[in-house]
């Protein structure tokens, strides 16, 4: 009976193993042939990134096309720009213009935004919905609901730890002290960015983090830095390396936080010795992103670098030993004034050229702001290419050409800059006034003489119903006299005639 159960047990084992054997064959081919798929696609996707991303560094800039441009460098990013951050000169360009997700450099509009509303200690109170907005790989300072910082800290933790539920919440904070709520934030950011010249940014949220509608160009950022750069407490906040938030109504401990741009570290490799400070920024999306200022003392220039895909340090530090070293200040006020112009309003506006190109080879536009100021803003071009703007009192004659509004200036030197050396340009106003009052002046002498006119005549008026009046009362009187007269007369002839009457009645009876 043993010998029968042995034997079963091993049929049975043999017949175990048969069908096991098959099965498990059956399964390992296609992990196998999968495993192989998975690597070949890696191995696909791996050169399609890298064909991707060498066909972006080998796309030429636009400047590179303009004729007597120093020839810039290639990047690895899809847009990129270098801008003069006083002019306006734009010294690098490569799809400035082409839309892109901008992931957390989005916070340096919600910065500006929030600079030009609030007080740095003004507070900012976390709502839940604040919290409720990160996800675990969101940047963050491990804020909580109901927990309150001063403004100044909130913009710290903004830009050096890129925390986005407190950029979250200094929209939320800001919108109310505009008289709104977040929505009225987002929406100030959309407003500032087209006052500023943005043409093709769209904002839907204060953090950066995706939404296919949130979207900006290197042109627009390197707008907005612009105008933040001009906030001395942004540019403290931008250049500080670390920085310490204390207790809260809610936490105890402090927060410290360091800064995430390498190019301000001394001790980094991509350390540049003119970075004056900037905001990173990365999403899935986005791919990195990167604004970074910097002043050699100089020049103060504003670098931007979108969907890059390489390595962005390297991509602007680059650009900017590109911006620096092949282009020259030339001071408007030592060049020939543009006619349209009277004056510039700073005496140290200038443009940015190549070495090579002079002043009388450029074109310019002239924009009209304020028509009663007659205020305006001049661009100069190098054949198409912006090299400096400058604002600028405009001639009243190109004001009421352009217009139709004629201006009544001082004719006293309304700005620093420099006044037009054509003799024209200073006695033409003079002339112009002079004829105005001397106009003004034959206008009041016909009018008073009008008036004289006409109280001559209604005096005139007066004194002949006057004699009219006395001739009719003359009149009045002597045909009244006549008639008393003839009535006298028959009274007498009456009285003349009743004796003699008496006298016969008597003599009858």
């Amino acid at each position: 009976m043993g010998t029968v159960l042995k034997r079963m047990t091993t049929v049975l084992l043999l017949l175990i193993m048969l069908i096991i054997m098959p099965v498990s064959e059956v399964h390992a081919e296609p992990q196998a042939e999968q495993t192989a798929d998975n690597g070949a696609a890696q191995e696909t996707e791996l050169s399609d990134f890298e064909k991707q991303k060498q066909a972006s560094y080998d796309t030429v800039p636009e400047t590179n096309n303009i004729d007597g441009w120093p020839e810039g460098p290639k990047v690895y990013g899809n847009s990129a720009i270098v801008m003069d951050m006083n002019s306006g000169a734009i010294l690098y360009g490569k799809k400035i213009d082409e839309q892109h997700y901008p992931a957390s450099i989005t916070k340096l509009l919600t910065v500006l935004i929030a600079l030009e509303n609030s007080s740095l200690d003004d507070e900012v109170l976390f709502s839940q919905e604040s919290i409720d907005i990160l996800r675990s790989d969101y940047a963050s300072i491990g804020m909580r609901s109901g927990e309150i910082l001063s403004m100044e800290d909130a913009l710290y933790a903004t830009m050096l730890a890129s925390a986005n539920e407190v950029a979250y919440a200094v929209g939320e904070n800001v919108g109310k002290l505009m008289g709104g709520d977040y929505n009225t934030f987002i929406q100030a950011m959309n407003d500032r960015s087209t006052e500023l010249g943005c043409t093709g940014s769209s904002w839907t949220n204060a953090n950066g983090l995706h939404d296919d509608l949130h979207y900006t160009t290197a042109r627009d950022m390197a707008l907005i830095t612009s105008a933040l750069y001009e906030h001395e407490e942004f540019r403290t906040i931008a250049q500080t390396l670390s920085y310490t938030i204390g207790p809260t109504n809610l936490v105890n401990e402090q927060r410290v936080f360091q800064q995430h741009h390498k190019m301000l570290w001394p001790d980094n490799s991509n350390y540049y010795e003119y970075c004056t400070g900037g905001k990173t920024g990365y999403t899935d999306k986005s791919r990195t992103t990167l604004v970074t200022t910097a002043d050699n003392g100089t020049l103060q220039l504003v670098a931007v670098v979108l969907q890059d895909d390489g390595d962005v340090y390297a991509d602007t530090r680059s650009m900017f030993d590109y911006g620096f070293n092949n282009f020259s200040k030339v001071l408007l006020s030592g060049e020939k004034m543009p006619e349209e112009i009277r004056s510039y309003t700073d005496s140290d506006s200038y443009v940015l050229l190549p070495d090579g190109v002079t002043f009388d080879s450029l074109d310019h536009e002239i924009t009209v702001e304020d028509e009663k100021e007659a205020s305006g803003r001049i661009t100069f071009f190098y054949k198409g290419q912006n090299v400096g703007s400058a604002d600028v009192v405009l001639t009243p004659e190109y004001v009421e050409e352009t217009t139709g509004y004629t201006t009544r200036l001082e004719l006293s030197n309304p700005g620093a800059g420099q006044e037009k050396d054509t003799g024209k340009s200073s006695r033409t106003p003079a002339l112009s006034m002079t004829v105005r009052i001397a106009a003004a002046g034959a206008v009041i002498l016909l009018l008073s003489i009008l008036i004289m006119i006409v109280v001559f005549r209604r005096r005139a008026a007066v004194r002949r119903k006057r004699r009219m009046m006395i001739r009719r009362k003359r009149h009045q009187m002597r045909q009244g006299t006549g008639r008393q007269k003839i009535r006298n007369v028959k009274r007498c002839s009456a009285r003349a005639r009743q004796p003699v009457s008496s006298n016969r009645n008597r003599r009858r009876s």
